[in-house]
């Protein structure tokens, strides 16, 4: 017979990494490297989750980085505006970059804003509104407390609002995450393979978010695992839907 409590105490324990990536090597990294295949499917994702999206709007993607899934969704969303909320200046100079190349200026407006928001002179503070859709990706394992992001999402939504959220899932074995680097950052420069390495030890399981979402009184948020490594959160935010 299995010894279930053995069994779910040898499962991987979660180690926390920095929650800000503001090296300008490290930055430059991310923002050259190609996350076409992933970055396109958290698109994809969005769009069978939500295939009644309204046809215009202004979506807060939170934890932009250089701007990559912000671009993306903005080419597959040509009536939507999109707020990229970042903390790490040295991303974001490579996501203005990138957002002037694209010519979407127009559209796309990147600030530096720390989840959770502080009040500091150097940071954006948040604007009485509130987002029709909230959208983030690989966000949520870099925080040292969880709840910042889930508060983050309440603040900035109102009634109505969708939330689709894309993050890695800890697998139950660190050997489990070496295969993980070999099998997807196999050509990759050291320091992706690193931090993804250190990312998934950091991430959380499905039954951790569940109960992160109940803390938060998100409980309507539905969560499940995608591939082998990711898990999607979405739902919408309890009141009245919006006009499509």
């Amino acid at each position: 017979m299995t010894n279930l409590g053995s069994e779910a105490s040898a499962l991987l324990t979660r180690i926390p990494e920095p929650e800000l990536m503001d090296d300008d090597d490290q930055a430059r990294a991310y923002a050259e490297a190609d996350f076409a295949e992933p970055h396109n499917h958290f698109v994809q994702l969005l769009q069978e989750t939500f295939p009644q999206l309204p046809k215009t709007g202004t979506a807060l993607d939170l934890g932009c980085g250089p701007g990559d899934i912000t671009l993306r969704f903005a080419r597959a969303f040509p009536a939507w505006s999109v707020e990229g909320w970042d903390a790490s200046e040295a991303m974001l100079n490579f996501g203005y970059q990138a957002v002037a190349a694209a010519e979407l200026q127009n559209r796309i407006t990147l600030k530096k804003v720390y989840v959770p928001q502080r009040d500091t002179a150097s940071d954006t503070q948040r604007d009485p509104v509130s987002f029709p859709l909230i959208f983030s990706n690989s966000l949520l394992h870099h925080l040292a407390d969880p709840m910042a992001l889930w508060t983050e999402v309440k603040q900035q939504s109102g009634p109505g609002t969708l939330v689709f959220i894309m993050d890695l899932m800890r697998p139950k074995k660190r050997e489990t995450a070496r295969d993980f680097v070999d099998l997807y950052a196999q050509d990759e420069p050291e320091v992706l393979r690193r931090d993804f390495f250190n990312s998934l030890l950091a991430a959380y399981r499905v039954d951790e978010v569940q109960d992160q979402l109940v803390q938060a009184g998100l409980d309507k948020l539905q969560v499940r695992a995608v591939r082998d490594r990711h898990l999607i959160i979405w739902g919408q935010i309890s009141g009245s839907p919006l006009n499509t």
